[in-house]
Parts: C-alpha cells; sequence; structure tokens
C-alpha cells in the first residue's frame, strides 16, 4: 500500500466511524443502561440521552481510521505473494489485526463513555480525572480483552469490489447478526467496565463475568440491550460500510 492509499483509508474510515457514532448515540447509551448492574432507572433511564459524548467525540476518529489503516496496510502486505484461495483468510487476519490496534484507542473512550452514560450528572472530564486517580493509566483498559474479543469474532468485509449501496446493505446485515450472537460478550465487557474497582468483576475475566450474570439475571440478562444494540449495529454498519466505500472511491 503506498503513502496515498493509506492517507485515504485514514480519512475514510475516520470520517464514517465519526458519523456512526455520532448519529446513534442515543441508542448506545439506552444499551449500556440496560446492560449496568444497577438497572435501566436508576442508570438514568432516557435522561441524558448524550452523556459522555465528548469521549466518543474525541475517540471516534482515531479508533476508526487505525483499523481501517491497520486493516488495509495488512491486506496489501498478506495478498503480495499469497494464493487467491487464502482469500478469505487474508481478510480474516487483517480485520482481527486492525481490531487490535483499534481496540488501544477505543477501550480508553468506551470505559469513559459508559461510566458517563450511567452517571448523567457527571461530566466526562470528571469520570476520566477519577479514573486515572483511581486506577492509574490501567484503570482505562479495563475490559480490553473483553472488547478484543467481541469485536474479533466477529470482523467482516467485502473482499471485492462492489457499490456503496451493496457494501452498506450488507454491512447492515451482517452487523445486526453479529450484534446478536455476541450480546452476551458486550454485557459482559459493560459490567467489567463498570464493576466496583477491587471487585471481581473488576478483574476483566469474562467468564466470571458471564457466570455472575447468568446467576442473577438468567438468559434475559444476558442478552440485556440486544434489541438497541442490534438497530445500533446494523444502522451503523449500513451508514459506515457504504460511507467509507463511498469516500474512499471520491478520494482515490
Amino acid at each position: 500500500m503506498d503513502r496515498g492509499d493509506f492517507l485515504v483509508s485514514l480519512t475514510a474510515g475516520g470520517i464514517a466511524g465519526v458519523c456512526v457514532d455520532l448519529i446513534l448515540f442515543p441508542l448506545d447509551t439506552v444499551k449500556t443502561r440496560l446492560q449496568s448492574p444497577q438497572g435501566f432507572k436508576k442508570a438514568g433511564g432516557f435522561r441524558g440521552i448524550y452523556a459522555g459524548v465528548p469521549s466518543t467525540a474525541v475517540g471516534s476518529f482515531p479508533n476508526a481510521a487505525a483499523f481501517f489503516a491497520t486493516y488495509e496496510f495488512t491486506k496489501a502486505t498478506l495478498r503480495k505473494d499469497a494464493s487467491p484461495y487464502l482469500s478469505p483468510l487474508t481478510h480474516m487476519l487483517a480485520a482481527s489485526l486492525g481490531e487490535v490496534v483499534a481496540c488501544l484507542i477505543r477501550v480508553p473512550s468506551e470505559v469513559v463513555k459508559q461510566r458517563a452514560q450511567v452517571s448523567p450528572s457527571s461530566s466526562t472530564l470528571r469520570i476520566l480525572t477519577n479514573t486515572v486517580c483511581e486506577e492509574g493509566i490501567l484503570g482505562l483498559y479495563r475490559g480490553y480483552k473483553s472488547t478484543v474479543l467481541r469485536e474479533d469474532l466477529w470482523s467482516w468485509k467485502q473482499g471485492h469490489v462492489v457499490d456503496s449501496w451493496q457494501s452498506a446493505v450488507c454491512g447492515a446485515f451482517a452487523g445486526g447478526f453479529a450484534a446478536a450472537v455476541t450480546t452476551p460478550l458486550d454485557v459482559a465487557k459493560t459490567r467489567i467496565m463498570l464493576a466496583k474497582t477491587g471487585s471481581r468483576t473488576a478483574s476483566g475475566n469474562v467468564l466470571s463475568a458471564l457466570h455472575q450474570v447468568w446467576r442473577t439475571q438468567g438468559i434475559s440478562g444476558l442478552f440485556a440491550g440486544v434489541v438497541p444494540r442490534i438497530s445500533a449495529i446494523s444502522l451503523g454498519g449500513f451508514i459506515f460500510l457504504g460511507m467509507y466505500d463511498k469516500i474512499r472511491r471520491l478520494l482515490l
């Protein structure tokens, strides 16, 4: 991949990511509050539906750009001498690596955002400051493993040239299916990020977090927030892949 392609991927991925995150932020807030241990009403209900949006606004562009830049670079590198039969594996590997890199930016933003979403009376800056003071920089990476696992289970991208509308429709269907399947992991991630410092859940053990939810709330707890999650990711897949493909074509 030459420098021009790299910058194009960076810009297209970043712009598409910002648009999706800001447009669908209210759905994400509802989902987080449904998944929170204190319950939807105590977490804020429908009040302050944009609580935590500054964290998303700051982290969205570099997060999306990091994913697509890493994805395109890895894909181009692996394709040089690879057999056409290995193309699906190449895309999976590139997408997985893209998620690992993007999560270095996404997780701190997500930790601050989710804590702000369930504490609408506290500012984003105050929550960031409290997290760093109480837990250090590592506190901002609580839930990193569960986030990477959730994202890597469904990393998808078209491997051939398609029109923008085709990318958008496929992205919506794939995103909706992925959202439903990975909801328990998303619940575990939310519980880990929101858990009190020093608690068992705060240790970051995904299986332990899932077991705790299963024991106290059953199957409904594991799939808490599944409807807004499917809605947000389906719409997000439609907007993101369509915009990314279109912007990239225009810039090239």
